[in-house]
């Protein structure tokens, strides 16, 4: 494991890898909060273009929580094959749409307990929400932020919540917002899970990674 990475070097890190893009957002595709809490579900162990494909069909025949439970698990479920655990995200889609319609009058609630009592919905897709529709300064760990908080030495940790804590606590609160999605851009693009490009990270100046990847050679 990389040494910590310096508090000092974090403002700097996070402005070199945003590529200036100051207001990320999501590369899931929604129109409404209701739609990003269903494709973020779907998202689980899934890319976000699989996510994207099937969403468009299921998104036009299903734009509401009303709509989605008319349709059940059932015809959910036709719509979403194509993506990993379907069977499973078709159920947890009619069930929270169902109860978005009981307990919130077909709202996505902000508070992250209401979130989290929702079928599908673990801590990580309540931040992404959180983050991306009410603008809370959340971090979702998924598989690039945690091995970014690693490898970096930005905010080691042995589980995902460890790293988030850690991410919390170290990152300046007003760069907490667009973070989140610097860093997982950041690891889908750059800093991959196999092969990190070191050599063209605008970040890497700051990275404690031992090993960085030199330039691939030319003609290689």
């Amino acid at each position: 494991m990389p040494k910590l990475m310096k508090r000092a070097d974090i403002p700097a890190f996070l402005t070199a890898i945003s590529g200036g893009n100051a207001n990320p957002s999501t590369e899931l595709h929604y129109q409404t909060p209701f739609q990003l809490l269903v494709a973020v579900v779907l998202s689980a162990q899934t890319t976000d273009v699989a996510v994207n494909k099937v969403t468009k069909t299921l998104f036009a025949d299903a734009p509401t929580p009303a709509a989605m439970v008319a349709l059940g698990a059932e015809g959910i479920g036709m719509r979403i094959k194509s993506i990993g655990l379907w069977q499973a995200k078709a159920k947890n889609v009619a069930a929270l749409a169902q109860l978005l319609i009981e307990r919130h009058g077909g709202e996505v609630p902000s508070e992250r307990a209401d979130l989290e009592a929702l079928p599908g919905v673990g801590r990580k897709t309540a931040n992404v929400v959180l983050n991306e529709v009410f603008g809370q300064p959340t971090m979702a760990v998924d598989t690039h932020i945690f091995r970014i908080g690693n490898r970096t030495g930005i905010a080691p940790g042995a589980t995902p919540r460890a790293v988030e804590d850690a991410l919390l606590k170290r990152i300046p609160k007003d760069m907490l917002k667009p973070a989140h999605l610097w860093l997982i851009l950041h690891g889908r693009y750059l800093c991959k899970a196999r092969t990190p490009e070191c050599w063209r990270c605008p970040g890497a100046a700051f990275c404690t990674y031992p090993d960085k990847t030199p330039a691939p050679k030319a003609g290689g």
